[in-house]
């Protein structure tokens, strides 16, 4: 199978497609961060000579065919005024240049990620891409409450089986340190209330990319005693191996990870092409 990977990431794809059992001649990627192309080139070297950029330099007729394009863009800059999408805003740009290329690339497959948004939004995309999304929460397959809208050809793709997984189940010590008092800067300056809970017993909220006072942070059930997520932890609920991401900084290692895909969601949807020619 030969592979698209647009806003490539760490390779989240292409680890996937591995779990799932699928067969790769080809993973070619279209990936600019360059923490997260250390990351990738890290774990597969051998596809560091198809990794193709910047996703706006792309031209279907300098590449091979194309049997799977997969992609997870941003969709902040949509606009539902008249039943269209804002080509202006540059945080939606980068979804109609994955429409471009599954228009000039014709791949058999198909699947696109993106969070959950207003219907209006979401039955723009359906009409674009002639497929209804599914939604998948990551916490059926990690520790992790992560809802996410899918939309793929992909066949026979149901929810994945509840492994319940639990937070406690992926932390490496629980070990907390004291609690002291700290504040921190918000957005436009406004108070801000949060609550503390104790969560080992529960699943981690959606991850974030850094990890400051402004995510999460777990409490044991003794007084006073707290600590955040460390970066394996991170890994762990999207469930990438354990020190995928190593050779970066620890705050690119957050960064990348809260905009990973969760990886057995991936290779889940995936598993739908066992039996499938392409």
């Amino acid at each position: 199978m030969r592979v698209l990977s647009l806003f490539d990431g760490i390779s989240c794809g292409r680890l996937a497609l591995q779990r799932a059992g699928i067969n790769v001649d080809r993973y070619y990627s279209s990936e600019i961060d360059k923490y997260a192309l250390i990351v990738a080139n890290k774990n597969y070297p051998q596809d560091k000579e198809y990794r193709l950029g910047d996703v706006k330099n792309i031209k279907a007729k300098d590449l091979p065919k194309i049997d799977l394009l997969i992609a997870g863009s941003p969709c902040q800059g949509f606009s539902v005024a008249g039943k269209r999408l804002n080509f202006q805003d540059k945080r939606s740009a980068l979804f109609f240049e994955f429409v471009r290329l599954l228009k000039e690339l014709k791949p058999k497959y198909f699947l696109l990620e993106n969070v959950v948004m207003k219907q209006e939004w979401q039955d723009i995309i359906s009409d674009i891409l002639k497929v209804k999304p599914i939604k998948i929460n990551s916490a059926l397959v990690s520790a992790q409450n992560r809802n996410r809208l899918y939309w793929t050809n992909i066949p026979n793709i149901i929810q994945p089986n509840d492994k319940n997984i639990k937070l406690s189940d992926v932390l490496d010590t629980h070990e907390f340190r004291e609690l002291k008092p700290f504040c921190f800067k918000t957005r436009n300056n406004k108070a801000r209330k949060d609550t503390l809970r104790t969560v080992c017993d529960e699943k981690a909220n959606c991850l974030t990319t850094s990890n400051t006072h402004t995510t999460q942070y777990y409490l044991n059930k003794e007084k006073n005693k707290m600590r955040n997520l460390s970066v394996n932890e991170y890994e762990k609920l999207q469930t990438l191996p354990v020190e995928y991401t190593a050779g970066i900084s620890n705050t690119q290692r957050y960064k990348a990870i809260g905009n990973a895909w969760t990886v057995d969601v991936i290779a889940h949807i995936f598993k739908g092409l066992e039996n499938e020619k392409y």
